[in-house]
């Protein structure tokens, strides 16, 4: 007969699961501190932008009869305009249809938008192409020299 076989040492079952879970939550962890302030870097959190209440538009005897500006009006232009009379009038200097920016002709008398030929009236109507609203309405008036150019409340 023969030399009695040695038992051989197998771990526990149960040892080897705690050290797989271990070391599963410590790469999970140490994956996540990495990613998290990647994924925050690239979606950044929404901050509102505080709303322009009124910008000064320039010097009144700057604006010829007949004629028109573009001012920044926060993050978006305002277009100011003289009529043949003497009158200023101010609108958002953006197109309803598709954000492009608009401007003043003089030869037609109106607001035209020169991506898809949008027309608009002297009081912000849309009145041929694309446009499916009015432009937006801001008041114009005169402080001293100056135009200033405010949102209507």
């Amino acid at each position: 007969m023969g030399a009695p076989t040695s038992p051989q040492l197998v771990p526990s079952p149960g040892r080897r699961n705690l050290l797989n879970w271990l070391l599963g939550t410590w790469s999970a962890g140490v994956m996540g501190s990495v990613i998290f302030p990647v994924l925050r870097y690239l979606v950044p959190p929404e901050i509102p932008e505080a709303p322009t209440l009124s910008v000064k538009a320039g010097p009144a005897a700057t604006l010829a009869p007949n004629s028109a500006r573009l001012v920044p009006f926060g993050n978006t232009p305002a277009i100011v305009v003289r009529l043949a009379n003497g009158e200023l009038r101010a609108f958002a200097g953006t197109c309803t249809h598709l954000s492009c920016t608009v401007q003043y002709r003089p030869d037609l008398e109106h607001i035209w938008c020169a991506c898809h030929n949008g027309h608009y009236d002297l009081h912000g109507r849309n009145v041929s192409g694309p446009p499916p609203r009015p432009l937006e309405a801001y008041e114009a008036d005169l402080q001293g020299n100056e135009i200033v150019i405010s949102r209507r409340a």
